[in-house]
């Protein structure tokens, strides 16, 4: 896949240069060079060192951990090539930080995923590329275009590859039950439910299992891995309850706090997630990332062609 049109760059922050390389090597394209640092006060300063006046621009930026120097890093990004004339901009958030608040569940709480979205508007933003957003509806929190991506077609891939029997595809808790039903749906599988009780933010206390897993192989479906509490836990459970062999398979790995620990101890024989955000060194060795640079890839030359994206939409 090669473009060749001299207005087509790519541009990275620091957030994930590898995944950036990877999609210009599918894409055969050299990435614009620039230059970001910091003063001595922890602010930050960069200057993209090519010339931007007329380019259709796509910034490579999850906002993952460390969310607010990344997300401020995409900002000053946007507004840079703003203002070196670049005729479009398209913000490419492979994992979209501040998404977990994205209602006013309560009194006196910011909707922190609106705030995010406007904020990369203001900067400058045409359009939006992202990857399994934790909650849908934060797209309609841009008034700008949003293509909304699945990691799905890239992971279940790799999990065809390890022949499964009797498989059932399990939701960690009632709210992801209609992400497990696509997957159940698309692997030819069951469907089960864990019904949970979260204790804080970082413990839960399981109830019970809906439908049956004894003697099955199963696979635990999340959109995101933080501090791993549900899904190592839904592991455990479900070798309790009869379970065969256990995978897990979840999209962001965000991965903070007890989260690496927790995974080591977890009785499931693989764990894959995509490399929307780096993944760091010293996982356990059941811990491995299926790339999604050539589905992002696919879809920048798309958005640049002027083409439908939706084909690229699979739930």
């Amino acid at each position: 896949m090669v473009i060749t049109d001299d207005r087509f760059k790519i541009l990275a922050g620091t957030a994930h240069p590898e995944l950036a390389k990877e999609i210009c090597t599918f894409l055969d394209t050299p990435m614009a060079e620039s230059h970001i640092s910091r003063f001595p006060d922890g602010e930050i300063d960069l200057k993209i060192q090519d010339d931007m006046r007329g380019g259709d621009v796509f910034v490579i930026q999850p906002t993952c951990p460390p969310v607010n120097e990344h997300l401020m890093e995409l900002l000053l990004l946007i507004d840079c090539l703003r203002r070196a004339s670049a005729d479009r901009i398209t913000a490419v958030i492979p994992y979209f930080g501040y998404a977990r608040k994205d209602r006013k569940d309560e009194g006196r709480v910011p909707i922190s995923a609106k705030l995010v979205a406007n904020c990369i508007v203001a900067a400058g933003a045409h359009r939006v590329l992202t990857i399994d957003l934790h909650a849908q509806q934060i797209q309609g929190f841009f008034d700008i275009p949003v293509d909304h991506l699945y990691a799905k077609p890239a992971l279940q891939t790799r999990i065809h590859q390890m022949d499964l029997q009797d498989l059932v595809v399990v939701s960690p808790d009632v709210g992801g039950t209609k992400l497990a039903r696509a997957w159940a749906r698309a692997l030819g599988a069951d469907l089960a439910i864990i019904d949970k009780r979260r204790l804080s933010g970082s413990e839960i206390s399981v109830e019970n299992v809906i439908g049956s897993v004894d003697g099955h192989d199963v696979l635990v479906i999340d959109d995101m891995i933080s501090t791993a509490g549900s899904i190592t836990e839904a592991a455990r459970i479900l070798k309790d309850k009869g379970a065969r062999r256990v995978l897990l398979a979840a999209t962001h790995a965000v991965l903070c706090g007890p989260a690496m620990e927790r995974l080591a101890k977890c009785p499931a024989e693989k764990i894959f997630v995509s490399n929307t955000i780096p993944i760091p060194s010293g996982g356990p060795a059941s811990l491995e990332a299926v790339t999604v640079a050539p589905l992002l890839a696919r879809a920048i030359a798309r958005i640049h062609r002027e083409e439908s994206v939706s084909a690229l939409f699979e739930y």
